[in-house]
C-alpha cells in the first residue's frame, strides 16, 4: 500500500483521492480561482454596460464614465490575476502578452480619468486629442489580447472556452458596431 501523502491519500487498494489533505491550504485555491473568475465576469459585464450607456446616449456622460473608469481600472488587475493563476504554464508568451495587455488598460483607465476632468464629451472628441496614444495602444490591447487568449488556451489551466471569450472578448471591443457608432 502506498504511504499517504499531502497531496493525495489512498481510500482503498487502486483507487487515491485528489482532494487536498486537511492543513495543505490547497483547498483555497479553487476559492481563489472562483473568486478571481467572478471578479473577471463582472468587471467585463459592467465595461459593456458602459459601452452600451455610451452608444445610447450618443457619448459620455458622468455616470457612464464612472462606470468605465471602475470597470477599465479593474482589468489590469484581473488580467494579472488569470497570468499569475497559470503560472508557470502560462508560458513567456502569456506572461509578456498579460503585462501588456494590462498595460493597454492602464493607459486606456488614464485616458478615463482625462475625459472625466476634460470634460470631453464623446469618443471622437477624445480621439481628436489623443488620438496617437488611443490607436497605438489599442493596438497593443488587440495584439496582445490574443496573445494572451494563444497563451491561456495553449496552457490549459483553464477550460478552452475562458481563452475563447478573452480572445473574441478583444476583437468584439475592438469591432463592436455601437462603439463604431459613437466612435465616428
Amino acid at each position: 500500500m502506498t504511504p499517504p501523502s499531502s497531496r493525495a491519500r489512498v481510500v482503498s487498494v487502486g483507487t487515491t483521492d485528489r482532494r487536498p489533505a486537511a492543513g495543505s491550504g490547497r483547498g483555497h485555491a479553487s476559492e481563489r480561482r472562483l473568486l478571481l473568475g467572478v471578479f473577471t465576469v463582472t468587471a467585463s459585464l459592467l465595461y459593456f454596460v458602459s459601452d452600451l450607456i455610451e452608444a445610447h446616449q450618443g457619448g459620455f456622460s458622468d455616470a457612464q464614465l464612472w462606470l468605465t473608469l471602475l470597470a477599465e481600472a479593474s482589468i489590469p488587475v484581473f488580467v494579472i490575476g488569470l497570468a499569475v493563476a497559470q503560472r508557470p504554464r502560462l508560458g513567456r508568451l502569456g506572461d509578456v502578452a498579460g503585462v501588456a495587455y494590462a498595460y493597454s488598460y492602464v493607459v486606456f483607465t488614464g485616458a478615463v480619468v482625462y475625459v472625466i476632468v476634460d470634460g470631453t464629451r464623446d469618443y471622437a472628441t477624445l480621439t481628436e486629442e489623443l488620438g496617437l496614444v488611443m490607436t497605438t495602444h489599442g493596438a497593443v490591447m488587440v495584439v496582445a489580447g490574443l496573445g494572451f487568449g494563444y497563451a491561456v488556451l495553449r496552457a490549459r489551466t483553464f477550460p478552452a472556452w475562458t481563452a475563447v471569450a478573452l480572445m473574441a472578448g478583444v476583437d468584439f471591443a475592438a469591432d463592436a458596431p455601437w462603439a463604431q457608432r459613437s466612435r465616428s
